[in-house]
């Protein structure tokens, strides 16, 4: 008897203390809830509203005021220095035009022949532009005031003069104007050398006739090229709303000083999609120089018309690489002509810096002076061949190239509406 008692005892114990665990870990199931000490967390104490009453306030950290003087908060300082040399550049010509729509077609032409009626229209183009020099010299975007009959310059102040237009130089976008007014605001030249991507920015000009605005951004990046913009380029990128109206502005730093001059954006819808490009100011500033004291810009040139390797190309020449560009045209009487380049000739360095990039060479000739000994290394017959050069000056543009064809896609009171062209064309570029 005892044995089978044993046998059930075990398993009876056991099932008594599981009953006890389980009873003491979820009071629960007496069918009564755990007492409220045990019901908050350790730790958190609770106190009655007289308690409360009874304690002196807590010490907080007060924020002192916003000073609006300088950023993060506030570029008013920067913009106090720099808008006022900011101008409005309103620019008209008179086309001619015919006096009936139907005049433009052939059937009702040859009645009249050259002396079809003709009407005049004035056509006007909006922008802005830089005051960089007490004496009256403006900086501003060449297509803002292309083929104008009449320039205005509207400042800040109030006062407004008609604009003399000193030079232009359409392979950079660029124009220098003058008016003649006593006591004008200038605008601080940076350099531009020493920006960096990150830098805070600020856009001025007058977008959309609105009146002057300041929109701000930073510098997204420094020397884009291949846009298709102009022949020389060497833009400062910036997220800074720029939109029509704002050619020809002034982009500058957190300081007020002038970085560059706004001059396009890339836009699919004509409006600001925070990708603008601004002429940096070291290379306005040469071209300034130069269009005032000899009324134009001096470039170096070696007349010769380049084409970039291709791995086909490179294989058929023999080359194990794709450094170098292919001489395509030489111009007689140039200074390749004159040194006995040849077409067919590839030229592989300049100075002893190999050429990667054709329009990166393009632009490094052009910041050599006229005159110059230039050694130049080419490949000629799969034989290495070394050749000096003198330096000639490019001829000046006698039409206005990539201007006209950016106006031709854009609204006369729109011009940087135009969106580049990603990617690059390098046939027919001219060192």
């Amino acid at each position: 008897m005892r044995r089978h008692l044993a046998a059930y005892l075990w398993p009876a114990l056991c099932g008594i203390l599981l009953a006890v665990v389980l009873l003491y870990a979820f009071p629960s199931l007496l069918g009564r809830g755990a007492p409220e000490e045990t019901s908050r967390p350790a730790g958190i104490a609770t106190t009655t509203g007289s308690q409360n009453a009874e304690r002196p306030p807590p010490d907080v950290v007060d924020a002192p005021a916003l000073d609006r003087h300088e950023g993060p908060v506030s570029y008013s300082r920067a913009v106090n220095r720099a808008a006022p040399a900011v101008v409005n550049v309103y620019s008209s010509r008179v086309v001619d035009t015919s006096q009936h729509p139907l005049m433009s077609d052939p059937f009702f032409r040859q009645f009249y022949g050259k002396n079809m009626p003709q009407r005049q229209r004035m056509l006007s183009s909006l922008g802005s532009g830089v005051v960089v020099s007490e004496e009256g010299y403006i900086l501003t975007n060449n297509h803002v005031i292309n083929d104008a009959d009449q320039i205005q310059i509207a400042l800040r102040d109030g006062r407004e003069a008609i604009a003399q237009v000193i030079g232009t130089d359409p392979d950079s976008d660029l124009a220098v104007l003058k008016i003649d007014l006593k006591n004008l605001p200038v605008i601080k030249l940076s350099n531009s050398e020493d920006i960096a991507i990150g830098d805070v920015t600020l856009a001025i000009g007058n977008p959309f006739g609105v009146g002057q605005t300041v929109t701000m951004g930073i510098i997204s990046a420094t020397g884009r090229d291949h846009l298709g913009l102009s022949r020389y380029e060497d833009f400062i990128q910036t997220d800074a709303a720029i939109n029509p109206g704002n050619s020809g502005g002034a982009l500058v730093d957190a300081n007020g000083s002038l970085i560059g001059i706004n001059t396009a954006i890339f836009s699919r819808s004509g409006g600001s999609q925070g990708i603008g490009f601004a002429i940096p100011a070291n290379l306005a500033r040469g071209i300034l120089d130069d269009i005032v004291t000899h009324g134009r810009v001096i470039r170096g040139w070696l007349g010769i018309d380049a084409q970039q390797m291709t791995p086909d190309l490179a294989a058929s020449f023999g080359l194990k690489t794709l450094s170098g560009v292919i001489i395509a045209n030489v111009v007689p009487g140039g200074p390749g002509d004159e040194a006995g380049l040849r077409p067919g000739d590839i030229l592989l360095a300049i100075d002893g810096k190999p050429i990667l990039d054709p329009r990166e060479t393009q632009v490094d000739i052009a910041e050599i002076p006229p005159g110059a000994q230039l050694p130049l290394t080419i490949v000629r017959g799969g034989e290495k061949r070394e050749i000096t050069l003198t330096v000639g000056e490019r001829p000046q543009p006698v039409e206005p190239g990539h201007d006209a064809a950016r106006q031709a896609n854009a609204p006369a009171d729109a011009d940087d509406s135009a969106s580049p062209a990603p990617g690059t064309d390098t046939e027919g570029t001219s060192p």
